[in-house]
């Protein structure tokens, strides 16, 4: 099956998402993302995610970057490579995400 690229439309909803509505909006783009088997991790509030450079994915990317409250409260980390963190940052995802860092 072809690699499906996201819509505008899809990517306008994602940049006008509600901020406080966090894993609803990554669950939907989840379902827009290619290749999920090596580049969606999930661990309770921490999302890791790599484009593979895909550039539907890195689409995604940029419909998150241009939810200004989402980036704000959520983006932790991006590296190198097309790898994303973010998470809802808590005292219980502090330990996880400083290990995660470490990779």
């Amino acid at each position: 099956m072809e690699p499906r690229y996201p819509t505008e439309d899809e990517l306008e909803r994602i940049r006008k998402w509600p901020c406080e509505d966090f894993h609803s909006l990554m669950e939907f783009v989840h379902e827009l993302w290619e290749f999920k088997e090596f580049g969606w991790t999930r661990d309770g509030d921490i999302y890791i995610l790599a484009t593979g450079g895909w550039s539907g994915n890195e689409d995604l990317i940029g419909a998150l970057h241009g939810n200004l409250m989402f980036w704000s409260f959520y983006w932790e980390q991006s590296t190198r490579g097309g790898k994303h963190i973010f998470c809802n940052l808590n005292f219980e995802n502090l330990e996880k995400l400083t290990e995660i860092r470490k990779q």
